[in-house]
């Protein structure tokens, strides 16, 4: 049997069908032995082919012949896996019970089922005994070099995000392009950032936005990227800036106007980031009004003729980025790899400013190469020779995209195997995406890229895998909460080489439109993994010019009247439709029923309405639903009898489904309109006892009675694993129930209590040491229920709403308590709950940022908590002004007082969204910018 730790681009199709195979030699088709004794053979076979093809897997340039031969098995590998489920899912499967196969056997006896299976076997053996003929013919194993220097590095199955030490090289930049941009010149101005590609423009670009955002009535950040859907980009550009939704304007010119409009009279910053050419600047730039008013562009770009007629032809607004200086070249690359410069041996001080020079300055280059580096378990001082041989000497002087590439690419080859189909996974998801991580995980696991190593859960080993392409730089991480990553996105240059390297091992197919698949339909190899990205008006054809069975996965981003003939996609695993949020459509899923092979569903149209199958229960290897729409048919009646589904996001109008209790293998479930739940599967949520993950909503048109209260309070009870939990059930007339609950879940970690407020704080909250996030609404906040949340070992975020703070009694956060809280967010309804708390020497030791929130009754700077001094890692203050009748400045003035320039304040208005920013970092705060602490999402 082979090894379960090697996943690569080819053998990501190999491993599942030498699984698969073993199952035919198991004991259910025992009564079959012409099968088990032919899997048995072919099983043989290809674990002779298999060697060969994990040492051709670790070499950058094939022998033609060798490549041949390996394309070859991997397309045959393919072919075999289809005939085989074919032949498990007619006669059984793995899930058939004893009595069916008997049946099968019995069946088996006529002359014709024998011999059709037996040609079909037959037909696999000449295959496989074909494809190692050629292999010892071409002496496929003599093409390997064995004495290559790339060396694998060891599985880790926890590798742990851990970020990177700092930008460096930016202050002088970001503080010149700032002073371009905040003059008194108050007609509209435009300033073009534009550089080589990994020069770090959106980088600097971003900085800039951070740090003088805050003066501006209106801001927004908008990437285009080099295929940009205008009106997906437009209708982006106006969520940012905080306009309302307009369901029925899809025009480009209707679009401008509206966002024109909103802008008009108003000073605005926006940045228009990675502009490829000028025809789409030309149609962005019409949104943005000239009035007046000392508003500002920033627009990045490879290009500078782009940068040039963007800037209205003035040369003085564009700003070329140059690569680092030694200094910070040097500041990057070891902070990455050892800590600090002082951190590096001795004997790798030569070699690592020969590496550093050959980088040329490049920020990009710089930390895919210290990723590298820092992830390689074995550090001889030969290995890094090895790779400094490997990087061109031109790039030093003269950085082109080739010599990009290839560094690129180097990190890429030193990656592990079993990372490399994840990485090129990626591919199916468009430029400048941010990518769920969750979405990631629970795709690879359905096509089969993740390896079950030491007996770990696949989902597990999943995660391990992201973290680590975040620890080896080849993705970024973007959403955060407390240190926990949640999104990630790919630098556009690393995209460009998954595309590459999926073309040359037809691992996956990207068309942009269905002329690009007539075209994919030329190529030699049939599509395996199929990704269209649609713009506005490309999708005007219903056919797609492919054949679509052997496609395993099919992702659709875009807008399209039509959808795809879904009963053609015989072996789909891995299904994703994306539609804008504005397109109000009909999305027809009736045929999904039929896609026997389906692992994973996604669809989200969040103002469509879709058509669901009448029946699933067919779609036994089915692990994830996820359906975000409108409006949705009713859940199929026999989804409760899919008993290998895992995860399950239920569309907003829909209720639990009849019989949700024998759902026992559900891991997640999100159901939004718990009013529309019958007792009885309110009841039946206790029998889903290996659920981790449980979100319930419900809407205000529909109330919950006592029954049902006590039901759902008791099933939660018997949910001893559960880790996140958010009830938003409007319980207000019942909450006492909740309340009083006595055998909370012990392994929670995230808890979300809202559309209800607790008399006061719960004491069974005390009792969850595992709790790292807690958000709680209480009518009364006093000190034994602080005392309560402070002895949480665990506790880093923590969102607390309070209705009242009794005046008699001020809230002392006491010494010792919150011993690990990074984050607190802390408002009130209607009076000034900050007045009455205080901080002790020595209280929230770790704390970094603290939110609050300004009413109409706020008494100004004698209502700012007292002893915030003692918060000794404090770095910044976010206010939510919340009031009608209180000035920003003035709320601004009396924090910057109680500030006294030790601490960063982010100031945001409710109404307007404005937002404001004022800084005087000293050396109590070294960290100005602080991210990582939001408020956990769905």
């Amino acid at each position: 049997m082979t090894s379960a730790s090697t996943v690569s681009a080819t053998m990501g199709v190999m491993n599942p069908l030498l699984s698969k195979l073993a199952t035919l030699m198991g004991d259910q088709y025992r009564k079959l032995k012409g099968v088990r004794k032919q899997a048995s053979f072919l099983m043989r076979e290809l674990g002779a082919m298999r060697a060969a093809l994990e040492k051709l897997e670790l070499m950058e340039v094939l022998d033609p012949l060798a490549k041949n031969w390996r394309d070859h098995v991997r397309e045959m590998s393919y072919d075999m896996e289809n005939c085989i489920d074919d032949f498990m899912r007619q006669f059984g499967g793995a899930d058939a019970k004893a009595g069916l196969i008997k049946k099968t056997a019995q069946r088996l006896k006529t002359l014709r089922e024998r011999h059709r299976i037996a040609e079909q076997m037959e037909e696999l053996k000449a295959l496989a005994l074909e494809a190692n003929e050629r292999r010892m013919r071409y002496k496929i194993d003599d093409c390997v070099d064995y004495s290559s220097t790339v060396v694998p590095v060891d599985p880790r199955i926890s590798a742990i995000y851990k970020e990177a030490a700092g930008l460096v090289g930016i202050d002088g930049p970001r503080e010149e392009l700032v002073s371009w941009l905040i003059d008194a010149e108050k007609k509209l101005k435009v300033v073009s950032v534009v550089g080589f590609g990994g020069l770090g423009k959106t980088t600097l670009a971003k900085q800039v936005y951070n740090k003088i955002g805050g003066q501006f009535e209106r801001k927004a950040f908008v990437s285009v990227s080099q295929r940009p859907d205008m009106t997906s980009l437009l209708c982006g550009l106006q969520l940012k800036l905080g306009m309302e939704e307009s369901s029925h304007i899809h025009e480009v010119q209707d679009i401008i106007d509206r966002v024109r409009e909103h802008l008009m009279h108003k000073r605005y910053l926006i940045v228009v980031d990675d502009l490829w050419d000028q025809s789409a600047w030309n149609i962005i730039s019409c949104a943005f009004p000239e009035d007046g008013n000392g508003s500002r562009v920033i627009v990045t770009t490879r290009l500078g003729d782009v940068a040039f007629r963007a800037c209205l032809h003035d040369r003085e607004c564009i700003y070329q980025m140059n690569p680092l200086q030694e200094q910070d070249s040097r500041s990057l690359f070891y902070n990455r790899v050892f800590g600090s410069e002082d951190g590096c041996p001795p004997q790798f001080k030569e070699v690592s400013a020969e590496i550093l020079k050959k980088c040329g300055g490049l920020p990009l280059a710089i930390i895919t190469i210290a990723s590298l580096l820092a992830s390689r378990q074995a550090r001889s001082r030969s290995e890094w020779e090895s790779i400094r041989d490997s990087l061109s000497a031109k790039f030093a002087t003269k950085p082109t995209l080739e010599e990009m590439r290839s560094i690129l690419n180097l990190s890429y080859m030193h990656l592990p195997l079993y990372l490399r189909a994840c990485f090129l996974y990626l591919g199916m998801y468009p430029e400048d995406r941010k990518i769920s991580k969750v979405d990631l995980v629970r795709q690879w696991v359905a096509e089969g890229l993740v390896s079950n190593l030491h007996g770990s859960n696949l989902e597990d080993a999943a995660k391990s895998y992201f973290h680590e392409l975040i620890n080896r730089g080849m993705i970024q991480p973007e959403d955060t909460i407390c240190g926990e990553v949640l999104s990630c996105s790919i630098h556009d240059m690393m995209l460009d080489l998954i595309l590459s390297k999926c073309g040359e091992d037809n691992f996956i197919c990207v068309a942009y439109d269905y002329k690009d698949m007539a075209q994919r339909d030329a190529c030699n190899y049939r599509v395996r993994r199929l990704s269209l990205k649609l713009s506005a008006g490309s999708a005007t054809s219903g056919t797609i010019a492919t054949s679509l069975t052997q496609i395993r996965s099919f992702a659709w981003f875009g807008e399209s009247k039509y959808t795809p003939p879904l009963s053609e996609f015989k072996y789909l695993r891995v299904l994703l439709f994306e539609f804008p949020d504005y397109r109000e459509m009909v999305v027809d899923l009736t045929a999904a029923g039929q896609l026997f092979q389906l692992r994973y569903l996604k669809v989200s149209a969040a103002s469509g309405s879709i058509e669901l199958p009448t029946e699933i229960h067919g779609l036994v290897h089915l692990e994830t639903i996820d359906i975000d729409c409108r409006t949705a048919q009713n859940i199929p009646s026999d989804i409760v009898m899919l008993h290998r589904l895992s995860h399950l996001i239920l569309p907003r109008d829909t209720g639990l489904p009849n019989g949700i209790g024998n759902m026992k293998s559900l891991r997640t479930l999100r159901c939004y309109c718990m009013g529309k739940s019958s007792l009885d599967d309110i009841e039946g949520l206790g029998e889903l006892t290996n659920l981790r993950e449980l979100t319930l909503t419900k809407s205000y048109k529909f109330d919950m009675l006592k029954a049902g209260v006590d039901a759902l309070v008791s099933s939660i009870g018997k949910l001893c694993d559960l880790k996140f939990l958010y009830l938003a059930c409007n319980l207000q007339h019942y909450v006492d129930l909740l309340d009083s609950i006595s055998d909370p879940p012990l392994r929670m970690e995230n808890l979300r209590l809202g559309g209800w407020p607790f008399y006061k704080v719960p004491k069974w909250i005390g009792d969850l040491h595992c709790l790292h996030r807690l958000s709680l609404c209480v009518e009364r906040l006093r000190t034994d229920g602080v005392h309560v949340l402070g002895q949480l070992p665990s506790l880093v975020y923590l969102s607390l709403k309070v209705l009242c703070i009794p005046q008699d009694s001020a809230v002392i956060i006491c010494t010792g308590s919150f011993p690990v809280l990074e984050c607190l967010a802390l408002r009130s309804r209607d009076d000034d709950a900050t007045a009455c708390m205080g901080f002790e020497a020595g209280a929230m030791p770790k704390l970094r940022r603290l939110v609050l929130g300004v009413h109409d009754r706020w008494s100004g700077g004698s209502a700012i908590p007292v002893g915030m001094v003692h918060l000794l890692s404090l770095e910044q203050i976010h206010v939510d002004n919340m009031s009608s009748v209180h000035d920003d400045r003035d709320v601004e003035f009396a924090f910057r007082n109680a500030a006294q320039g030790a601490w960063t304040i982010a100031l945001k208005h409710w109404r307007t969204g404005a937002a404001r920013n004022w800084s005087s970092a000293t050396a109590t705060s070294p960290n100005r910018f602080v991210s990582g602490c939001r408020c956990p999402s769905r």
